[in-house]
């Protein structure tokens, strides 16, 4: 971080300098450069700005997100298949390496749950932002009437495990099922007779990966979110604070949900946390978020959340 606010302040010296020069000698041709160079330089430092406020342990690791549909039935599963676009396009944008592990799809459209592994730098501090229930208001597209809907969804997010933090399981405690892939997801995910399905039978954990091409792969890729979510559980006891770990467990409802996306009779994406607000619906379920993630961090780092 050192490296990179160094190399921020030499380019900004550089920039300052080029102004220098095109004032002096009355030449218009670099404006377009000088512009450019100063809106990078401004995104950079917001992105440093950003990692300052991630001071969590483990908020540098990747990231394991579920996307599971609440109340309102197809609604819901729709919705969530919209979540789960939102997310991989957002994680698309930044750059972020992306295996989506599992989706079920749901019964007439949407999905039942979805489970995707973002690789990258703090992919697991900023996505920890958007864990929670996220409500819809839209004119249903599965309603003759034409009625308006509320539908909800939830979003967990846990961390990835490094080689060093991996937990040791007794295989005793295991079972393990294969089974044909769904297909769902169009392209990601691949049509074959390797999906693997583990449950831990101590806890009642199930975890489920039907994306990579052979059963060994996703045993193996099964096996690693397993250990993050037992890793996750046992973090838990021990610090015997459940609630300020994790969240409070909230039904997927009415008066739970971080975030409301409202289509109609107004467009309006707002943060109940934060107050963050935007009018731009489209753009944000098309993946931008940078927004709202970073004002709840700066929202958490200043002590807001309780």
């Amino acid at each position: 971080m050192v490296e990179r606010w160094e190399g921020l302040d030499a380019r900004a010296r550089e920039l300052e300098e080029l102004e220098e020069l095109a004032r002096e000698e009355d030449d218009l041709s670099l404006a377009g450069e000088i512009e450019r160079g100063w809106a990078e330089l401004a995104r950079e430092l917001d992105r440093l700005e950003e990692e300052s406020l991630l001071g969590g342990e483990l908020d540098s690791h990747d990231a394991i997100v579920s996307v599971h549909p609440g109340a309102g039935g197809l609604e819901s599963q729709d919705w969530a298949e919209m979540l789960l676009r939102m997310y991989l396009r957002w994680a698309e944008g930044r750059g972020f390496k992306v295996d989506l592990n599992d989706v079920q799809p749901g019964e007439g459209g949407g999905i039942k749950s979805a489970t995707f592994t973002v690789h990258g730098r703090n992919a697991y501090g900023l996505l920890l932002s958007e864990k929670g229930v996220h409500r819809l208001v839209r004119i249903s597209p599965f309603d003759a009437s034409r009625r308006r809907h509320t539908s909800f969804a939830s979003l967990d997010v846990i961390p990835m495990l490094a080689e060093e933090e991996r937990v040791e399981i007794d295989p005793k405690d295991l079972r393990v099922e294969t089974y044909r892939s769904s297909g769902a997801g169009g392209q990601h995910v691949n049509v074959t007779d390797s999906a693997v399905r583990i449950t831990h039978l101590p806890t009642g954990i199930v975890v489920s990966c039907q994306n990579e091409r052979s059963q060994i792969q996703n045993r193996a890729t099964a096996m690693r979110i397993l250990e993050a979510r037992l890793f996750e559980l046992a973090r838990r006891e021990r610090e015997r604070e459940i609630e300020k770990l994790r969240g409070e467990r909230k039904d997927i409802g009415f008066g739970n949900q971080i975030r409301s996306y409202v289509l109609h009779p107004y467009r309006l994406v707002k943060d109940h946390r934060t107050g963050m607000e935007t009018g731009n619906v489209d753009a944000v379920l098309d993946g931008e978020l940078d927004e709202f993630i970073d004002a709840y961090l700066r929202w958490k780092a200043s002590g807001s959340p309780s």
